[in-house]
């Protein structure tokens, strides 16, 4: 992790979004619950099985340490209410029937929601957001919110509204993913957009009420999407993203509705289900992470295709000096 940060900081990459919690691993130590780390962290968890380990609470503020060192600050996330088996596979008692449910290693999406009217639920979700708030010196805790499809509307409304002032509680600004936007957030929450369209009412509506938006449409921005068909590695369900297609959008204009003043920043995803080593990371994040940046950094007006891809060119020697496993692109002239 501390090599990634080492690489994304020479492009001016000023924030790292750790997704600690998800279905099929949990990845940060929780004191409260110790059996998170030690079961739902634990030997044959992660995608497959192959992906056991956490960080201890000494591990991930030594990551925050190195990070902030290098102007980098992290954002921690712990999805809810969906996203929760590897928690629930861990406590029955998260569970509306008290039935653990197996743990899963396979990809699927939207089958598990912790139980919305139970009070044991938000004194597990408190005890989580208040001892990663402890830790976490940046401003932002990102409480997910995505692919919710157990949960049904009305009963999301109900959780949100009592978990996002949970985070402001404990001293941080919350943020989610896009789908916190149906809650209608209190107006200083984040929205992250991650859809693959150009439009949202949900998210339109709460950026009237005053609520920021982090972009990163998946079909343009997640960097574990192929380049191509052939790439070796990554998905392709929202779509093949080859380093043009990285660039050639403008986050103030994705969104009908969502323009400039409502864009705090962008994000390039990374999601490591496929990937097994920092060869692939590098593989997946370069060149098209640069691209990226330039985005957030440049104004709209300087972006011009030509121009970026003769300079990423040139980035080829400091990336074979570094030994970064880069993806060369035929799209960039590479010197």
């Amino acid at each position: 992790m501390t090599a990634y940060v080492d690489l994304i900081s020479q492009y001016k990459i000023n924030y790292l979004h750790l997704h600690l919690t998800d279905d099929q691993g949990w990845r940060i130590q929780i004191d409260s619950w110790p059996r998170l780390t030690t079961v739902g962290g634990g030997p044959g968890t992660g995608v497959d099985g192959v992906g056991p380990g956490y960080l201890t609470k000494a591990d991930y503020q030594a990551v925050v340490a190195y990070a902030t060192a290098r102007h980098v600050t992290i954002v921690p996330e712990i999805d809810m209410p969906g996203h929760t088996n590897a928690a629930q596979s861990t406590y029955p008692e998260l569970n509306c029937d008290g039935v653990a449910p197996p743990p899963r290693t396979d990809m699927a999406v939207g089958y598990s929601s912790l139980c919305i009217n139970d009070e044991l639920t938000y004194r597990f979700v408190e005890d989580v957001i208040r001892e990663l708030a402890a830790i976490t010196p940046g401003p932002y805790l990102h409480i997910g919110g995505d692919e919710a499809h157990a949960t049904t509307d009305e009963d999301y409304r109900t959780f949100m509204n009592r978990v996002l002032p949970l985070v402001s509680k404990y001293g941080k600004r919350a943020s989610g993913w896009n789908e916190i936007a149906q809650a209608d957030p209190p107006a200083d929450a984040v929205a992250q957009f991650w859809g693959t369209g150009t439009t949202n009412a949900d998210l339109v509506d709460a950026v009237a009420r005053g609520t920021k938006v982090v972009m990163s449409p998946a079909n343009k921005s997640y960097l574990d999407m192929k380049y191509d068909a052939t790439t070796p590695l990554g998905l392709r369900w929202a779509g093949l993203i080859e380093v043009s297609d990285a660039y050639g959008w403008d986050p103030a204009t994705r969104v009908t509705g969502v323009g400039e003043s409502a864009i705090l920043g962008v994000e390039a995803p990374l999601w490591s289900e496929t990937l097994r080593s920092l060869d692939d990371i590098e593989y997946m994040a370069f060149p098209r992470l640069p691209a990226i940046a330039e985005l957030g950094w440049s104004t709209t007006t300087s972006h011009d295709w030509e121009s970026f891809r003769t300079r990423l060119g040139e980035q080829g020697p400091r990336w074979r000096l570094q030994q970064v496993n880069f993806y060369p692109s035929p799209q960039v002239p590479w010197i």
